[in-house]
């Protein structure tokens, strides 16, 4: 997997994938804001990404998904960096014919064993980085 993150002005980037596909990306002030910042598209990411998981599971099981609404709030460590100390997701499902148990558990499934993003913050991820100048 690959993308490519370009400066739009100090405070915009817009980031694209090896598909072409587009997101951007601000650090205005919450008044200012135009789209998400990278720490909100985290809390999104791991939202979406147990989400399908969890989905997919339901719908294997023949269970009826007639809306699905993640609320996901993190809190963040005080001093820098100011990474996620805690993540909570709430997932509310609408469904005439899936108990909370059964929610429950494909939920605690999907996150703990089948979201990528969510094993991505374990801290077992080996970042490298490179930096060049371009004169100009």
């Amino acid at each position: 997997m690959k993308s490519v993150t370009e400066f739009v002005s100090d405070y915009e980037y817009k980031s694209t994938n090896e598909h072409g596909n587009t997101v951007f990306i601000d650090m205005y002030p919450a008044g200012e804001k135009k789209h998400q910042s990278p720490m909100d598209l985290v809390l999104s990411a791991v939202a979406s990404c147990s989400a399908v998981d969890v989905v997919q599971m339901l719908k294997k099981r023949r269970k009826t998904v007639t809306a699905l609404r993640i609320e996901t709030e993190g809190e963040r460590n005080d001093t820098p960096p100011k990474y996620f100390k805690t993540i909570n997701i709430n997932f509310i499902l609408t469904s005439p014919d899936t108990t909370e148990d059964e929610l429950f558990k494909l939920v605690k499934l999907a996150v703990e064993k089948y979201c990528s993003v969510a094993s991505s913050l374990d801290g077992n991820v080996s970042i490298g980085f490179m930096a060049e100048v371009i004169e100009g």
